[in-house]
């Protein structure tokens, strides 16, 4: 089975790294959701997502950008119909602190929901202090498939995000939180998921940015919590995306192709 990274920002490395993570990612056979931040963020996303069949790349617009694109989501249209998981989008009010930027990110986050939810289409996301927002509007909205990224507020929403169908992912903050290893065994065995936030997560802990070679030590953390091999995580989380994934009109082929994947290998395409 594939191990998944299923929140990450390709595009963050720079250009004479790229090679490198590509080729990590080919050999540990890690299927990537690249997400991004902005459109620039989703071009280059784009392009390196070309170099890796491994490698989904997503559209979505940070809080922190959503002052800049609040008046100009007619600009975003394009971006959001060629891709086909929208994120990464959010509420922030936690490393926000500007509350007067809310509204703004309001605006933008309903407007990528009204997208998913008329499209069909998967979004990652996080939570950010505005847990209950979220839950809230991804009711009013009808959005049933979510990646909720680097969870980390309360129980009780977590309960109730899972019972709307969200996944969850695990990622580099398990080696170092009680807080999120407590989270970790609360996720639902069917909505798990694992992640980096590569390059930029592992980086904020300790920094150092993060390589696609982080997984494996979420997974083997994960599973120790949970009282799993990490062969048997492995195997759970797969399932999971694949279920995921399983009909959506925007990765009709990617279910089959990651069954073609589990019998011959996969190579990185060099840089032109």
């Amino acid at each position: 089975m594939l191990l998944i990274d299923a929140h990450a920002h390709l595009d963050n490395y720079p250009d004479d790294v790229v090679d490198r993570i590509l080729e990590e990612i080919a050999a540990r056979r890690i299927l990537t959701i690249s997400t991004a931040m902005d459109l620039p963020s989703y071009e280059r996303g784009q392009a390196i997502a070309s170099r890796c069949n491994l490698v989904i790349p997503a559209f979505g617009v940070h809080p922190r950008n959503a002052l800049a694109h609040a008046h100009r989501l007619k600009e975003l249209k394009d971006a959001i119909e060629r891709s086909p998981i929208l994120g990464e989008i959010r509420l922030d009010h936690c490393f926000v602190e500007d509350s007067t930027q809310y509204p703004a990110q309001r605006t933008v986050f309903e407007f990528f929901l009204a997208a998913a939810r008329d499209q069909g289409k998967i979004v990652n996301l996080h939570t950010s202090g505005a847990e209950a927002d979220v839950l809230d509007l991804l009711t009013r909205y009808g959005i049933r498939r979510a990646i909720v990224h680097w969870y980390a507020g309360p129980l009780d929403t977590l309960y109730a995000l899972a019972d709307r169908g969200a996944f969850f992912t695990v990622g580099v903050e398990i080696l170092f939180s009680p807080r999120i290893q407590t989270i970790a065994r609360e996720i639902p065995a069917n909505r798990l998921l694992t992640e980096t936030d590569n390059p930029d997560g592992l980086e904020w802990l300790t920094g150092a940015p993060g390589m696609p070679a982080a997984l494996e030590g979420v997974i083997e953390k994960l599973a120790e919590l949970r009282g799993l091999t990490p062969d048997l995580l492995i195997r759970t989380v797969g399932e999971n995306f694949l279920r995921l994934v399983q009909d959506d009109p925007w990765l009709s082929d990617l279910r089959t192709s990651i069954l073609e994947r589990e019998s011959r290998p996969v190579k990185a395409r060099p840089a032109d």
